[in-house]
């Protein structure tokens, strides 16, 4: 490497800003009729990509709470919200004023037990409920689609525990 190509490196470097930090939740529920476990999407506003409900940090309120927040007011939906984070994934994101950031989104898991008619953003985004798999497919962020892969895995192996365990003895 060359020396102006090191400094220019290390200059990059010194100005490089850490990750925005910010909540989200990925919505989950069993399909009455099919019994199958579907995620919920929604649109992004500004985009209109395929993303999970999330925002920033707010006072006075944990990091899962802000995540159950967000899945009310940008999705309509309350339920019960885990409080160890299913994992995290990166985005670049512009900000009002024209400058672009990384955000570091930690994921929770909510398991939806209500669907609100009316909330704050009702209108402004598509909002759909589709299979692990479709989701993975929808988003643009590869650690976003690790995570709903991740989670399938994990929701189809505490499936399955639960099943061994009700198995009557003979």
């Amino acid at each position: 490497m060359t020396l102006l190509a090191r400094l220019a490196s290390d200059v990059q470097l010194m100005f490089r800003r850490p990750p925005r930090q910010q909540y989200a939740a990925l919505c989950y529920r069993t399909n009455e009729k099919t019994k199958a476990l579907e995620v919920l999407l929604l649109t992004s506003r500004d985009t209109g990509r395929w993303v999970i409900p999330k925002g920033w940090p707010m006072d006075g309120r944990t990091s899962y709470e802000v995540a159950a927040r967000e899945a009310y007011e940008e999705a309509g939906v309350r339920g019960t919200v885990e409080s160890d984070t299913l994992g995290c994934y990166h985005y670049p994101k512009v900000l009002k004023n024209g400058l672009k950031v990384i955000c570091k989104v930690q994921v929770y898991a909510l398991q939806v037990s209500t669907v609100a008619k009316n909330f704050k953003e009702k209108g402004e985004r598509r909002v759909e409920w589709v299979s692990c798999d479709e989701a993975a497919t929808r988003v643009n962020e590869p650690e976003l689609r690790d995570l709903f892969l991740l989670f399938k895995r994990r929701m189809t192996e505490q499936h399955a525990e639960r099943a061994l365990t009700q198995i009557p003895a003979e």
